[in-house]
């Protein structure tokens, strides 16, 4: 290693364990038992580094991401050069809104091994997410240099491409992704929109091959249907975005897209009976509120109106649409 690339992996190496020295008491467990006994173990032998991680990513889930960034922190301090935990604390840093962080944490992963493919993935996709194309073209060239047939590489290749505003590459790209791995669902559908966006009458095909890999899958389903929509095959788009949603019950966008076509199409009746399908399924989703309590108040169902309105409201105060229609039907006498 020359002299200045040590210098700089150490400058890295010293932060973060500078970083990790700032990790304060092991947290309490808030009532559940598996993090109860890691607290016990922690205390027992803080120097044990997994110990602090396994801790960190229940935190994680629990979306506690203050107590685990402590706990990446604390295990970092101890093991500096395990890679999987600057994965894990860049990931938090990025679902906490600190990518800049992110960025940091993977900058030093690479540092420490420069030929970590993954790595360089996870580089390349933050450098996306903070606009930084030609930073991620070189992140990129590295994996395809290390990993020549690596499909992600392709697909983030393509989206970069698409930023940047060179979108032959970024079909180009994608296609390769697809050709690597026939599997790859999210390549076929980004060849797709790619296509469509540039009025290509074959993009079609792409969006039927993703739901042909897996005819279970809800987002290459919704996907077809956004291009079904599109196009203006209004029925079959309704169809599809049905089918999305019974692929999976708890994909309640098939037929809250569905609903809506419907309204757009003065079909009000079905247009509800999808909007009640949300609902049963998402007794939370504000939206499928409000739009089934304008359906209620077009066919004439002003109370149903008024208590869908309500709800949407109670959930969202502000939801000017819902306030617009609880002033056109106005409050029980």
């Amino acid at each position: 290693m020359k002299a200045s690339c040590l210098f700089v992996f150490l400058i890295l190496l010293c932060a973060a364990c500078g970083e990790a020295e700032q990790a304060v008491a092991p947290n309490t467990s808030g009532g559940d038992p598996v993090i109860a006994k890691l607290d016990a173990a922690i205390l027992a032998d803080p120097t044990r580094a997994a110990l602090h991680a396994r801790r960190a990513s229940l935190w994680y889930e629990k979306d506690n991401y203050d107590a685990a960034i402590t706990d990446l922190r604390a295990a970092l301090s101890i093991d500096s050069t395990n890679i999987e935990y600057h994965w894990t604390l860049s990931d938090v840093y990025l679902d906490y809104y600190r990518s800049r962080l992110a960025l940091r944490m993977l900058e030093r992963a690479a540092a420490l091994d420069p030929n970590n493919v993954e790595t360089q993935l996870r580089l390349a996709e933050t450098q996306i997410i903070l606009k930084q194309y030609e930073e991620a073209l070189r992140s990129l060239n590295e994996v395809t240099r290390l990993d020549p047939r690596n499909p992600d590489a392709y697909l983030l290749l393509s989206e970069a491409f698409l930023e940047t505003g060179d979108t032959a590459r970024a079909i180009k790209s994608a296609e390769e992704a697809t050709e690597i791995d026939p599997d790859l669902t999210d390549g076929f559908i980004r060849v797709g929109q790619l296509l469509f966006s540039r009025g290509q009458p074959r993009a079609g095909t792409y969006f039927d091959a993703a739901v042909a890999i897996d005819p279970t899958d809800p987002v290459a389903i919704h996907a077809k249907a956004d291009y079904l929509r599109d196009t203006e095959n209004i029925p079959e788009a309704i169809q599809t975005y049905r089918a999305a949603s019974r692929a999976d019950h708890q994909y309640v966008a098939g037929y809250f897209n569905a609903g809506l076509l419907l309204m757009e199409l003065d079909s009000v009746p079905r247009a509800k009976a999808e909007f009640d399908l949300v609902i049963k399924n998402d007794p939370f989703h504000i939206r499928a509120y409000f739009f089934r309590g304008y359906a209620r108040e077009l066919l004439g169902d002003v109370a149903g109106a008024r208590k869908d309105y309500r709800t949407a409201l109670r959930f969202a105060p502000e939801y000017t649409l819902a306030l617009e229609g609880m002033a056109r039907v106005g409050e029980a006498e």
